[in-house]
């Protein structure tokens, strides 16, 4: 059985296939969430037979976080696969993610927040770990959103 996570806040989407929580293989995609989530769980799902399914759920693109969430929890509850979320801060060492014009989102002691980057502020890109740390993860799969309503 095989574990899936799935990146998709930013571009190049990143999907880590898992066996024994070891990262076995990966997949990184330009393009929309929309356009291409379908084709590579296509090709997964007959490939792999997948127990669970975890992906980014905040923050970052409310777009791709909502798409990801919909085209996700639908495969999940049609092919009885588990669906879990994380932060995308687990998979970036912390660093800050785009929010919205010239803002960020930050991690504070576990607390996002909205703020202008500063000058000295090191961007790390996305990066699949090479194990899932799975108590991490959260069977609270909703996206959140952390921007107030306009």
């Amino acid at each position: 059985m095989i574990d899936i996570l799935v990146i998709s806040i930013s571009s190049p989407i990143k999907i880590g296939i898992y066996k024994d929580n070891i990262l076995i293989d990966n997949i990184e995609k330009e393009g929309m969430t929309s356009d291409i989530l379908p084709i590579i769980f296509k090709e997964l799902l007959g490939k792999y037979e997948i127990k669970t399914i975890t992906y980014v759920n905040t923050p970052g693109s409310y777009m791709a976080i909502k798409v990801a969430y919909v085209f996700l929890k639908t495969l999940c509850i049609v092919k009885n696969i588990k669906l879990n979320a994380a932060s995308g801060f687990l998979f970036n060492e912390n660093s800050p993610i785009k929010a919205l014009g010239k803002k960020y989102f930050f991690n504070k002691n576990d607390k996002v927040i909205i703020d202008f980057l500063e000058e000295k502020s090191i961007i790390s890109d996305f990066k699949l770990p090479k194990s899932l740390d799975k108590t991490k993860f959260s069977s609270e799969t909703l996206p959140i959103y952390n921007l107030p309503a306009v």
